[in-house]
C-alpha cells in the first residue's frame, strides 16, 4: 500500500529536528521511502511510502513526534483506482 505522510515542524523545534536528520539521515526501517520533498521557503515536506504493514508508519511518526506534526494518507496509483472508478461509474 501507498501512503504519503505531509510532515511539519512544530513551533521552537526546526534547528533541533534539522540537527537530528543531518546526523542520521532519518531512514525508514520497515518500509519502502520513495521519495521525501522539502518545501522550499516553508519547514514542511512530505514522504512517499511503499508499506506492507502500516505500523512501520506509525512507528517513524513515533520516532519525530518530538519535532513533527504528521498527517498520513493512504494513496492509490491511477492504475489501482481506474478500476474502481469503472466499478462505479461505468
Amino acid at each position: 500500500m501507498l501512503y504519503i505522510q505531509h510532515w511539519k515542524f512544530k513551533p521552537g523545534y526546526h534547528q533541533k529536528g534539522a540537527e537530528k536528520f543531518l546526523a542520521t539521515g532519518a531512514p525508514y526501517a520497515g518500509a519502502e521511502m520513495l521519495g521525501r520533498y522539502h518545501a522550499p521557503g516553508s519547514l514542511e515536506g512530505w514522504i512517499l511510502v511503499k508499506a506492507e504493514d502500516p505500523k512501520a508508519l506509525y512507528e517513524h511518526a513515533a520516532e519525530w513526534a518530538e519535532y513533527l506534526d504528521w498527517e498520513t494518507t493512504p494513496v492509490f496509483t491511477d492504475e489501482e483506482a481506474g478500476p474502481i472508478c469503472a466499478k462505479i461509474y461505468g
